[in-house]
């Protein structure tokens, strides 16, 4: 490997773990000012955003690695949780399915935001970016429905009876249930964060894709 390569891709790396670290702030950040939902769930300060742009400015391999990085990140933020699944408690699962939601909504969840760069040189660096967002977090938002639908459907009847969700959970808990029900609950639930959480991370996305310093591109004279 030649000096410049391995330069290169030091350089790449650095990159990277800053990315990583700014993410891993933002996400700290939005839970310490009080955007974390009471059953699990935090809508961010964008801060899935750096993870896609890796993925936008160094191509889909450092976008993956740096997802996987960052959602064993996400699992020691979340240790209480993670812990909770294995230890005795109201809150412990069959090991098997404890397993499967960290593979699920740890692991899957994060890693798939590496997808975000996949439209680069497709389209112009907004257009671009803003697809890539929408993709990553869409395809993170289904992964979320999936593993809630499964291993937690059980809450929905319990969830749409609660005070503030009466109204809406009455005609759902009429209109739904079993297995239906707890897609609905989980695409409901989920949405409660994810949705708001796309919307902030694609209009951030818009605006600094507006700067060729952050995107990487080369401006034209």
């Amino acid at each position: 490997m030649s000096n410049s390569a391995s330069f290169s891709k030091t350089r790449i790396l650095v990159e990277c773990a800053l990315l990583i670290a700014m993410a891993t702030i933002l996400e700290m950040l939005s839970k310490l000012i009080g955007l974390e939902l009471p059953f699990g769930g935090t809508i961010t300060l964008a801060s899935m955003l750096p993870i896609v742009m890796i993925s936008y400015r160094h191509g889909l391999k450092w976008g993956f690695l740096s997802g996987f990085a960052y959602s064993l990140i996400q699992m020691l933020l979340g240790v209480k949780v993670v812990s909770a699944m294995f230890l005795p408690g109201d809150d412990q699962m069959i090991f098997w399915q404890a397993i499967c939601v960290c593979l699920l909504d740890y692991v899957a969840a994060y890693t798939v935001l590496g997808i975000g760069g996949v439209f680069k040189n497709k389209f112009k660096p907004t257009p671009a970016i803003l697809c890539g967002v929408l993709l990553a977090l869409l395809l993170r938002y289904l992964i979320h429905i999936v593993s809630g639908a499964i291993f937690y459907g059980a809450w929905a009847e319990w969830f749409f009876t609660q005070e503030g969700f009466y109204s809406i959970g009455a005609k759902i808990l009429k209109k739904f249930s079993g297995t239906s029900l707890a897609i609905v609950y989980s695409c409901f639930y989920n949405g409660l964060y994810m949705i708001p959480e796309i919307i902030i991370t694609s209009v951030v996305g818009v605006i600094i894709s507006r700067f060729p310093e952050i995107t990487g591109e080369k401006k034209v004279h």
